[in-house]
């Protein structure tokens, strides 16, 4: 499983997304109302609409607030004008970090981007200078408590590129084209996933550990928590037992 993936899970565990959850939705609310405005508000015909939409669902975001945000991004309500981008840059160690903002002041987001990276012992690079190492994909995560058989059979029947069995989760990887298709096919044959999402999957990893460690966590931690960020992705591998600690 990717650094990110794994640090995720653990955070998620220890109940940290539920401390979180205003934050969540702001920014569920955000890709909602973009994929709105860029796809049109009928979730049949605009996948990324129908994505996020799931993803509120799985957070039991209220169906109102929901509503709410289709209308403004398809002009049926007055709402803040919202541009979305991409940053690359370094973090401790030479990690490669991809940070997707969507934001209604550029040049704030910037600022404060900036600071997290650099307060870090990182560093904002140029466009292009680590997307290299990513691949994009769609990933579906199913819970060890199914049978990885089943899940690896139906997988490649209906279209996936890969299935692995990362420990503790069993990870489904498809096309981002093929993303829908095939989750919706796999929720047809009564596999139950915990999360599915379009995401960025690194190609390498680098391992860090002791203080390096602690500081990529940390910078993580703040850029996911600035309300202009959308998604983090970053190529560190750290040990299960330097994130616990870390994450006290």
């Amino acid at each position: 499983m990717s650094g990110h993936s794994k640090w995720a899970n653990i955070k998620h565990r220890k109940g940290a997304q539920d401390a979180k959850r205003g934050k969540v939705f702001t920014k569920l609310i955000k890709e909602i109302t973009i994929a709105a405005r860029l796809g049109g508000p009928d979730p049949g015909t605009n996948p990324r609409l129908r994505t996020a939409i799931d993803k509120s669902k799985n957070e039991n975001m209220p169906k109102d607030t929901i509503e709410r945000a289709i209308k403004k991004g398809s002009g049926g309500l007055e709402g803040v004008e919202y541009e979305e981008g991409t940053f690359e840059g370094y973090g401790p160690g030479g990690v490669a970090v991809i940070v997707e903002f969507m934001t209604d002041n550029r040049t704030r987001t910037v600022a404060d981007v900036r600071h997290i990276f650099t307060k870090h012992n990182g560093s904002l690079g140029v466009s292009g200078s680590v997307s290299f190492l990513f691949d994009r994909k769609g990933l579906i995560s199913f819970s060890t408590d199914q049978d990885f058989d089943a899940i690896f059979e139906a997988a490649l029947e209906v279209g996936a590129e890969d299935v692995k069995d990362e420990g503790d989760a069993y990870e489904v990887l498809t096309d981002p084209a093929d993303f829908m298709e095939v989750r919706d096919a796999l929720a047809a044959k009564g596999l139950r996933w915990e999360s599915a999402e379009v995401t960025m999957i690194p190609q390498t990893m680098v391992k860090l550990e002791g203080k390096p460690a602690e500081q990529m966590l940390k910078m993580m931690d703040k850029l996911e928590d600035n309300d202009d960020v959308q998604n983090v992705y970053a190529n560190f591998d750290i040990s299960d037992a330097d994130m616990e600690m870390a994450m006290g």
